[in-house]
Formats: C-alpha cells, sequence, structure tokens
C-alpha cells in the first residue's frame, strides 16, 4: 500500500503503526518527530498534483480537516480516498482499528491497546466543571456539541456550555460566553496558540486550563496518554496574570 495522509493524527497512526507505507503527508503532520515523507501542502489547500504524482493506492482525509472539493477532485481523478468523521472516543478508536486493519497491519498496536485501557476509565474532574471551550479568538470560535474533542472532555468530568448549540463550532461573542458562567475555561495551545499569555485576560474572574490540543482533538498513538495528561492539565488551571 502507498498512502498520502492529509490528517496529521493519521499520518501519526499510520507512521507509527506500518512504516514505510506512508509516502505522503501534509506539511502540518509533526508526528512522529522523524516523519520522512514526501510533503504535499496544508491540510485545507493541498497541492492535489503532488498527491497524484505520488501514485498513492489511498489518500486519508477526514471531514474537520480537509475540504469536501478535495476529496471530490481526487475521486475524479480515479485516486481512493477514504474520508474519517469520528465524534466520539468510542467511534475513534473503532475506526482507528478498521483503518490500520485496511491497510495491512497484523495485529492491533500496542498503543491502540493502551488507548482502549486507558479511556475504558479515565481520570474525572470532581466535582464536574461547566465550561467554554475556545479553539480560536479574533473571531472567538469555540467548541459546540457532536464533536470528538467535546466528547474527550466531557469523558474527563467537563460540562461544555455550548453543548446544546444548533452549530458544532459557534462563534459567539466574548460577552456571550462569560454569559454563559463557565466555572472553567479550557484553551488548547491548537489550532489557535493559546498560553498564559493570550486568552485567560479576556476571562479574568474564572480559571484558565491550558491543554494540549494535540492530545484534546487528534485520534492516534497520543490517545493512549491523553486522559492522563488532559486531566492533570484540567486539575491545574491558572488566572490571568
Amino acid at each position: 500500500m502507498r498512502v498520502v495522509s492529509l490528517v496529521p493524527s493519521l499520518t501519526e497512526a499510520v507512521a507509527s503503526t506500518l512504516p514505510g507505507t506512508l509516502v505522503g503527508a501534509t506539511d502540518w503532520c509533526s508526528h512522529p518527530a522523524d516523519l520522512d515523507v514526501a510533503r504535499v501542502g496544508g491540510s485545507k489547500y493541498p497541492d492535489l498534483d503532488r498527491v497524484r504524482a505520488l501514485r498513492p493506492d489511498l489518500v486519508l482525509l477526514n471531514v474537520e480537516e480537509n475540504r469536501r472539493a478535495d476529496a471530490d477532485a481526487l475521486r475524479a481523478a480515479g485516486v481512493p480516498v477514504r474520508v474519517t468523521y469520528p465524534r466520539t472516543v468510542p467511534g475513534a478508536l473503532t475506526e482507528l482499528g478498521e483503518l490500520l486493519t485496511e491497510l495491512g497491519a497484523p495485529a492491533e498496536p500496542a498503543w491502540l491497546t493502551a488507548a482502549r485501557q486507558a479511556w475504558a476509565d479515565p481520570p474525572r474532574l470532581a466535582p464536574a466543571r461547566r465550561a467554554v471551550v475556545p479553539v480560536w479568538r479574533r473571531p472567538w470560535v469555540v467548541l459546540g456539541g457532536d464533536t470528538f474533542a467535546g466528547d474527550v472532555l466531557r469523558r474527563l468530568g467537563v460540562i461544555n456550555a455550548y453543548d446544546e448549540h444548533p452549530d458544532r463550532y459557534p462563534r459567539p461573542s466574548l460577552d456571550d460566553l462569560r454569559d454563559r458562567s463557565p466555572e472553567l475555561v479550557v484553551l488548547p495551545d491548537e489550532p489557535y496558540l493559546f498560553t498564559a499569555d493570550d486568552g485567560p485576560e479576556a476571562f479574568p474572574d474564572v480559571p484558565c486550563a491550558l491543554v494540549s490540543g494535540r492530545h484534546l482533538t487528534w485520534y492516534g498513538p497520543s490517545l493512549a496518554e491523553a486522559p492522563a495528561l488532559l486531566a492533570d492539565q484540567l486539575s491545574r488551571p491558572v488566572r490571568a496574570r
């Protein structure tokens, strides 16, 4: 199999499990750190000519990471694609297992077994905290319902204040964010790089948890360590400086 991945988390999953299978990845595919494959541009705007030139047997995409137009263009050119769309942790674990089996993995990789075990009984905030979860600012964009990251947080004891919003990624005003009366603000370091100096100042009266965006949003080997790492980060919030 010759696989091109346009999804960073799937790049890590395939490269870690089936060395030599991956022949191309995006510029944003940063794991594994020693990944040595052809780069085909960004996730949103990949160079499809470069993708096709790699003669892939399969191109991996994701509904949230990639554009439908690129998936359609690859299909029209006769390139097989697989579009993933996990919205829960169990769904992601199942989808990963099925994908790796299709790609020729002889057995479930150790990291996937470890991830299943880690998420069987993850640590939880006690008591649970009502939170807003920005993923971008200028404008503010937050996690709504029916998202993978939202399910990750729910299993760790975080109650999403926008879980019932009709949009999966609402764009509320800062006043609306504050009016939700959050007990916690969860600030990941990707896609927007929130830091102790960029984010908490917008919520001066609310503790802010700075968390790993990779462990919150990626579905791959990072899932094995995500529950313990995120639970620790959620339990050590900071205040605006």
